[in-house]
């Protein structure tokens, strides 16, 4: 079992057969946040959305938790439905941070990753204003919070208070402290090649409405073969925003590794 984790991560899973996706969500969300990508893509793919600890239904952890606790943590979530098989690893902000540890712990099992929200930020400055607005307001900063991750214009809809306001209802089953755990573990320093060892097929999937937009540049440049498509208007939850879009670009890009299983191929539809 992973370390300083209070037992095994809570996830929802669509889809019975095909190869295995395993989606991890970015902060202050949870695992819906995958609804769209988990409605379409299940089609083909066996898909599984995973809440890190403390946050949705998961548990608590304790001080000390560490990237590689979590990316455990999550691999062990996708051996309780596909023992010893492949993954797709797909991650937005922290769970883009975690999904290159689970490579790393598995590469012989990591398929590809697909990443959003997310950029090379080796000073890692925003962990200390999350660690200080958790400290102050509680779990109940999640709220506020979640808009951050949308772009100013969708932040303004009804659809993104809906969302905030799930997240929310939530928060009776999340706790603080264990985000603030988690945040002091993604404020270390990336380990030594952590990027440029990555040797899957890679791609960043970037809102340019993201505060992390620029340095998305950044991360491509260090790993290997790595691709990027931009989703304009989009921001940090980009497959919240711009579903069409986001799930069209994940697919063409596993079809394009040999990924996709299936010969008939999705509608494409007006992007």
């Amino acid at each position: 079992m992973a370390q300083h984790i209070h037992g095994p991560l809570y996830y929802e899973r669509m889809g019975r057969t095909g190869p295995v996706i395993a989606f991890i969500h970015p902060n202050p969300m949870d695992q819906s946040c995958w609804i769209y990508q988990m409605a379409q893509l299940s089609t083909w793919y066996r898909c599984i959305a995973i809440d890190i600890p403390g946050y949705g239904r998961s548990p608590k952890a304790d001080a000390g938790l560490t990237m590689d606790d979590m990316a455990q943590a999550c691999w062990e979530a996708v051996d309780e439905i596909a023992p010893g098989e492949k993954a797709v690893l797909a991650g937005c902000s922290v769970g883009s941070s975690i999904a290159p540890f689970m490579f790393h712990q598995r590469p012989d099992k990591t398929s590809a990753l697909v990443l959003c929200g997310t950029g090379y930020n080796p000073t890692k400055e925003f962990t200390k204003k999350r660690i200080d607005n958790y400290s102050a307001e509680g779990i109940g900063y999640r709220w506020r919070y979640t808009f951050e991750d949308m772009s100013a214009a969708f932040r303004i809809t009804p659809m993104a208070h809906f969302f905030a306001n799930m997240f929310s209802e939530r928060n009776d089953s999340s706790d603080a402290a264990t985000i603030i755990h988690q945040f002091r573990a993604l404020a270390q320093p990336y380990p030594e090649g952590h990027h440029e060892r990555i040797a899957c097929p890679m791609i960043i999937l970037t809102g340019s409405e993201d505060g992390s937009h620029p340095s998305s540049f950044a991360l491509q440049a260090r790993v290997p073969n790595c691709e990027l498509k931009v989703l304009p208007g989009a921001g940090h939850a980009c497959q919240l925003e711009q579903p069409w879009l986001f799930n069209r670009l994940m697919i063409e890009f596993l079809d394009k590794h040999g990924l996709f299983p299936s010969a008939a191929k999705p509608t494409r539809g007006i992007v």
